[in-house]
Formats: C-alpha cells, sequence, structure tokens
C-alpha cells in the first residue's frame, strides 16, 4: 500500500466491523464509549504496523465524530454520528488553506447566507481523507469583519452540487492515506447542516484540534515503538567485527536513549489522553497537555527513526526493512495538526498567562 499509495479500504472496512472507528463515540450513537487513554492504546499499536491507517481512523474519531458529539445537534448526531461511528461514513476535517498554514483563523472559504443555505466559495488543501470522505467538517467565513469570530462550521455531503476533490498529493510518508485538495463553487449547504452556531466556528475546530494533537502523538509513539523493535533485534543478530553489534556500548547506549524517551513519550501521551478525559463535562481546556504530547513524542518519532536506521547501517536504507517507512512516516508528526513550533507556542502561551 505505501509503495503504491493505495488507501486500505479492506482494512477500513473491517476496522469499521470490529468497532474501531467510534471507539471514542458514546454507546448511544453507535460507539464503544471507551476512554482516550484506551483510544490512544489503540492508535498507538495500528500505527507500529501503519501509520497509514491509523491516521484515517484518527481523522474520523478525534476532528469529526468528536466535534459532532460534542457540538452537533440530535439530527445531527443521527444522521451523520451513527454512521459514521459504524464505520457506514467516512469524515474529513477541512480547515487548512493554500497560503495558511497553521493559521486556521486566515479563512478565505466563504460562507454566505441565502435564505436556508450557505453558498460556500473557497478551496481547502492537504485534506487527509478528503479523496473519499462521505461527509466534511468545513471551515469558513460567515462574517470577515469578526475575524476569527465570524468563523462558522459546516458538514458537507460529498454529493453536494458545487463541490469537487481537486489534486491527490504524491506524499513523502504515509503513503497509504488521502490527502487531497477540496474545492467549492457556489456550493449550497441548507443551515441545518451547520456545526454549532454561526460565529463558533473556531471554537469547534481548536476543540477538535486538541483532541487531534493527542491522536497524532499516539501514532508517532507507535511509530517510534515500531522502530525501536525493530532496531532491537536487530542488534541482537547482527554480527560485525567479530561480534554482535548489541555487545558495542555505542550500540547500547543509544538504544537506552531511545527506550528512555519512548517512555518519556508514553507518558505525556497518556497524560494528555487524561487531561481530555477529566474535561469530558466541561469546556475546560486541555491545550497544554496536548501540544506537549505531539511535541516530544512527534520529535521523538522523528529521532528514534532516524537513529533505527543508522543501527541497521546501509541495509537500513533500503525499502526491504520496514525502518525506511517508518522515517519516512514520523516526519509528518512534526508537521500536521499544528507544526512543532505552533506546539511550542501554545506551551508558552499557556505556561506565562
Amino acid at each position: 500500500m505505501d509503495e503504491k499509495g493505495d488507501v486500505p479500504f479492506e482494512n477500513i472496512k473491517t476496522m469499521g466491523e470490529l468497532g474501531f472507528l467510534g471507539l471514542t463515540v458514546s454507546e448511544e450513537y453507535g460507539g464503544a464509549a471507551l476512554d482516550t487513554v484506551s483510544y490512544c492504546v489503540a492508535i498507538e499499536e495500528i500505527s507500529k504496523a501503519c501509520a497509514a491507517t491509523a491516521i484515517v481512523m484518527a481523522v474520523r474519531d478525534s476532528l469529526v465524530c468528536y466535534g459532532i458529539e460534542k457540538f452537533g445537534t440530535e439530527e445531527q448526531k443521527q444522521r451523520f454520528l451513527v454512521p459514521l461511528a459504524k464505520g457506514k461514513l467516512i469524515g474529513a476535517f477541512a480547515l487548512t488553506e493554500p497560503g495558511a498554514g497553521c493559521d486556521g483563523a486566515a479563512q478565505k472559504t466563504t460562507m454566505v447566507l441565502d435564505g436556508d443555505e450557505y453558498i460556500v466559495n473557497g478551496t481547502k488543501n492537504f485534506i487527509t481523507n478528503g479523496g473519499f470522505a462521505d461527509v466534511i467538517v468545513l471551515f469558513g467565513m460567515t462574517d470577515k469583519s469578526q475575524g476569527y469570530r465570524g468563523i462558522s462550521a459546516l458538514l458537507v455531503e460529498k454529493d453536494t452540487a458545487g463541490f469537487s476533490v481537486g489534486t491527490e498529493e504524491e506524499k513523502l510518508g504515509i503513503r497509504a492515506s488521502s490527502t487531497c485538495e477540496l474545492m467549492f463553487e457556489d456550493c449550497r449547504v441548507p443551515v441545518t447542516n451547520r456545526l454549532g452556531e454561526e460565529g463558533q466556528g473556531f471554537k469547534i475546530a481548536m476543540t477538535d484540534l486538541d483532541a487531534g494533537r493527542i491522536s497524532v502523538a499516539a501514532q508517532a509513539l507507535g511509530i517510534a515503538e515500531a522502530a525501536y523493535q525493530a532496531a532491537l533485534e536487530y542488534a541482537k543478530v547482527r554480527v560485525q567485527f567479530g561480534q554482535l553489534i548489541a555487545k558495542f556500548q555505542g550500540i547500547q547506549w543509544m538504544l537506552a536513549d531511545i527506550a528512555t524517551r519512548i517512555e518519556a513519550s508514553r507518558l505525556l501521551v497518556y497524560n494528555a489522553a487524561l487531561a481530555k478525559h477529566r474535561t469530558e463535562e466541561t469546556d475546560a481546556r486541555y491545550s497544554k497537555e496536548a501540544a506537549m504530547a505531539k511535541l516530544y513524542a512527534s520529535e521523538t518519532a522523528s529521532w528514534v527513526t532516524d537513529l533505527a536506521i543508522q543501527i541497521h547501517g546501509g541495509y537500513g536504507y533500503m525499502k526491504e526493512y520496514a525502518v525506511e517507512r517508518g522515517y519516512r512516516d514520523a516526519r509528518i508528526t512534526r508537521i500536521y495538526e499544528g507544526t512543532s513550533d505552533r506546539q511550542r507556542l501554545v506551551i508558552a502561551r499557556s505556561i506565562l498567562r
């Protein structure tokens, strides 16, 4: 799937049948109602095998299902959340725009109210699941004069007139996931599909991203763990200069540092998951904990996969060994759902209040 860039549709179907696509959704809406720590364990374990499959799952749960359950009407939950939780629908989260990057407030997509419909015009890019999503959580401006307070959110269905999928991106890593440009040209979306109140879009986006960052941190943790296990096993069988490379102190210290940073990452990820769990019934934020987990785990994943290749030597550079794919997959975790620099800003603002 990585080689061809094929989306793992069979995996996705099976995950839906097993209940993995609505792990944190309430039972009344067809989910498993698991706590966030359990959800992180699932993302972590799936990421060990395939980070692309894991991000399909993470976007659906953290960025789509979570927002609909928290801010949606009962009608929206029955119409969208129930089939999403059962794996019958795939969701996408469309915030990023060309030229905006991490600046979620810089929305050029417009949503103009016309009777009982919004007329939507704009372009989104780098949208995970965008190429095959059935429903898209779309953000845009309903009142430019209000700045970020003028952003609203709409639930757009894939067969809506005026909506189309643009370029499918060729990526360095997580190649078995769909990353697309989405285009809206005089796209009419009913008011009943608005998520939350008008002007509440930025709050919804930031709330979803806090949850999403924990998912990415868990994904990064899984990527790092897979690379570590591969390097550890390789060091136990590879012979150089007449002995196993695991007996060289230089390799031992690499493995010791890797194990320590992975354990620290795991504790930060689970701590963020617990912080989210504690705020489920309130509007309290866990932005700092989520940002810390994503920052540290993502940078650890890049560092670990790099060392794993080094331990493998020339073989690690070859596609025959999984550490090569892990190295490529790890890189995106420092970019999407907020770059590492963005996470540092979130943390700094929290501790300097």
